[in-house]
């Protein structure tokens, strides 16, 4: 890491709710919680607990010095809505198999 940057991961029991419309895209009470220098606190989904049968790969991919590349979904109406590290650095392996959202409901 980056002097001064921090990424902390930490298994959580909130429940995270993802709707899109009326859809459930994703319901989970085991996400992890990233804490990032600078960034929102964002929560990473297991893959199992999202609808990716409701969601297309985007040919989007963006890169971050500290996580990774990331790949991208979307909804018909909702570009690159989620976005997962299929393929993490060594400092935020955990990520790996989980998926995060831009606007989540948690509880």
């Amino acid at each position: 890491m980056a002097e001064g940057h921090t990424i902390r991961i930490e298994k959580t029991d909130a429940h995270v709710r993802v709707m899109h419309g009326e859809q459930v895209l994703a319901d989970s009470t085991r996400p992890l919680e990233l804490c990032e220098t600078g960034c929102p606190v964002r929560y990473y989904i297991p893959a199992e607990d999202v609808r990716l049968d409701l969601l297309t790969p985007s040919d989007t991919h963006t890169y971050c010095p500290f996580k990774g590349t990331a790949s991208y979904w979307s909804l018909p109406d909702a570009a690159d809505l989620v976005w997962a590290y299929p393929d993490p650095k060594p400092d935020v392996a955990e990520i790996k198999d989980h998926l995060c959202f831009y606007e989540v409901e948690v509880s």
